[in-house]
């Protein structure tokens, strides 16, 4: 692929990422090479936890609804810790908390739905 072709589907992408509400910031983002992702660290952790989920409900794997708020809660504090400046997290760790945080939102979207379609039969 041409360098050309190449820093325009990176520009197209990095577009994308800020317009789906991603900071970008570099320090909070992973690298291949000199190309930047295009989502951050956290934001690349939800994306995978997000497929995650669906591939465990394909398979019929159940993630309860309380253990999904757990998730939502380590990402929610692993933010807080941070934010309040008592350690700052890092790029791995943010993708760990995301990708829990990204499979607790979907199973709790599916919960809800498989709970609303039950209300039917």
């Amino acid at each position: 692929m041409k360098k050309q072709t190449k820093i325009k589907t990176w520009a197209f992408f990095m577009r994308l990422g800020n317009r789906l509400g991603c900071h970008q910031r570099e320090d909070r983002s992973f690298f291949i090479g000199k190309w930047q992702f295009p989502i951050c660290a956290r934001c690349t952790g939800i994306l995978l936890g997000q497929i995650i989920a669906v591939i465990l409900y394909c398979f019929k794997i159940k993630v309860p609804t309380i253990l999904a708020l757990i998730f939502l809660l380590i990402m929610f504090l692993d933010w807080y810790i941070q934010y309040k400046k008592i350690k700052e997290s890092t790029n791995i760790r943010r993708l760990i908390t995301g990708t829990l945080a990204g499979i607790g939102q979907i199973s709790i979207v599916l919960n809800v739905i498989i709970y609303i379609v039950s209300l039917f039969n």
